[in-house]
């Protein structure tokens, strides 16, 4: 790459292997790459045979980022399973409430908590190949209090509409019905989409890879150091 080269803060090479996470310094600015892959890991440790991606490590970082003078802008790379519901809305609040440009890439899949993360940033990306699963909040192992347990996670659900809606184009009435409905997966409800569905419905701005993100971000640097 001319003018180029990838580093990462701290630790080099090895943030890079262990974190996902690459500094790409360029005349056109300094952008990190942070990498959502695998489940997202909550409160909870999953075994290590697992690709996880841990909040707890991933929102330090994005509030670093955020007060750092040298970074220009952030590029989000998501290729995930979904997770724990309130680790990946929090890493979502992050995203969304960062000043620092930021755009995100769906690579593979940006499933269930995953498409919060896909909408929080500024411009959000996806490849034509890339799919995105949309059903209801769901738990795991025994419920006691049933009334109470179903109330709590109709108000999650009710959060995770409400930040969908607030930061991507897509109406509330129609990304409900794509939650309920039963004619796309064997197993559940909801829906699969591809990612020309996901940008003709509003969930995601527009097709594109990592070209598209970055020509976002140099552009939006630019911008800024305009102003």
């Amino acid at each position: 790459m001319d003018k180029e080269k990838i580093s990462c803060e701290g630790q080099g090479e090895e943030n890079m292997i262990k974190d996902g996470t690459a500094l790409l310094e360029s005349a056109g600015g300094a952008i990190f790459c942070l990498s959502i892959i695998g489940q997202i890991e909550g409160h909870y440790v999953l075994d290590n045979t697992q690709k996880a991606t841990k909040y707890d490590h991933v929102i330090p970082t994005l509030v670093a980022l955020e007060e750092s003078d040298k970074i220009d802008g952030i590029i989000i790379l998501i290729n995930t399973l979904g997770g724990d519901v309130e680790a990946g809305l929090a890493m979502a609040e992050v995203i969304a409430s960062m000043t620092k440009p930021t755009a995100s890439v769906v690579l593979g899949g940006g499933h269930s908590i995953g498409v919060p993360l896909a909408v929080s940033a500024d411009r959000s990306f996806i490849v034509p190949s890339a799919t995105m699963t949309i059903h209801p909040v769901r738990t795991s192992g025994v419920v006691l209090g049933v009334p109470q347990a179903f109330n709590y996670l109709e108000k999650m659900q009710d959060r995770i509409i409400r930040f969908i809606v607030d930061h991507s184009s897509v109406k509330e009435e129609r990304f409900r019905h794509m939650i309920s409905r039963t004619d796309t997966l064997v197993n559940d409800i909801g829906s699969i989409l591809n990612g020309y569905e996901a940008v003709e419905c509003g969930l995601i701005d527009e097709i594109g890879g990592i070209k598209e993100a970055l020509a976002f971000l140099k552009e939006a640097a630019s911008k800024k150091e305009r102003k």
